[in-house]
């Protein structure tokens, strides 16, 4: 893979940062890019190139990807749309600009970025485009809506675009990651408590009883918890295979997940995914 160039997005710790020394590792040249400059720093101080891409800044997106293609010549091999934080609590208390919030950092500013970047792939004649949703983008989870409804539009998204790109020479795939181990739980914390009046709810007993403790104590691995380098395994085929899958699923949850919904009634499935909340 040597020359070979992918951006990814949200590099500063997890199954980014994983990713972006499993890709270097092999040969990528890797831009890694983060919300946070304090995180591009560090990154650059490990070797990496890194531009500032905030999502939810179009600003950073489109000089994050110039400073990316001014490195390149103005070519991109790859895209891995990855960065995203959750923002838990009941639908019922979840205030319309928590929603617009989210949508801003999980969706819009990937389809921004997205629709930039199309246009290098076709002059180049070729690209990937990975995006990483989740289990919670095939079936629902309680106390997760916010983070639910992003990947159900992700794969809304990404399902169109790869039907859309079958008469060009650009790949399109999705991610479907369960539980890895990641910073995703201690990064929801800000949000919750920014925008969930959890105590005036109510669910105030069910917060008491259910997500407090999962959100604040770090209780352990979920069960069918794999480490990020399981990500990378999946996301090196997507990007390196001659006829890269158009859907990669990540750890036994979502293999599960993906069956039940294809085989239980609705009634069925609401009780299977209500025991994990």
């Amino acid at each position: 893979m040597a020359g070979k160039s992918i951006l990814v997005t949200g590099s500063s710790s997890g199954i980014g940062y994983d990713a972006v020394h499993g890709l270097r590792d092999r040969g990528w040249r890797v831009f890694a890019s983060c919300r946070q400059e304090a995180d591009c720093q560090r990154l650059r101080d490990e070797g990496f190139e890194s531009p500032r891409i905030d999502y939810t800044d179009p600003a950073t997106i489109e000089a994050g990807l110039a400073e990316t293609l001014e490195a390149t010549d103005g070519t991109l091999d790859a895209l891995f749309n990855n960065g995203a934080h959750a923002t838990p609590g009941a639908v019922e208390d979840l205030p319309v600009d928590a929603l617009r919030a989210i949508f801003e950092a999980n969706v819009f500013g990937w389809h921004d970025l997205t629709c930039r970047v199309i246009p290098v792939m076709r002059a180049q004649g070729h690209g990937r485009i990975v995006n990483h949703s989740s289990v919670l983008g095939l079936v629902t989870a309680p106390w997760r809506a916010a983070y639910n409804a992003t990947k159900f539009a992700t794969e809304g998204l990404t399902d169109t675009l790869r039907i859309e790109m079958r008469d060009t020479p650009i790949h399109v795939v999705t991610l479907n990651t369960g539980p890895v181990t990641s910073k995703i739980r201690e990064n929801a914390i800000p949000h919750f408590e920014r925008w969930i009046d959890w105590k005036s709810s109510p669910r105030a007993k069910d917060y008491e009883a259910r997500l407090m403790k999962r959100l604040y104590e770090d209780s352990g691995p979920d069960t069918f918890e794999l480490p990020p380098s399981a990500v990378t395994a999946k996301l090196i085929h997507a990007l390196e295979s001659d006829r890269p899958r158009p859907r990669y699923y990540i750890t036994k949850a979502t293999y599960l997940m993906g069956a039940a919904k294809r085989l239980l009634p609705t009634p069925a499935l609401d009780w299977l995914v209500s025991k994990g909340g």
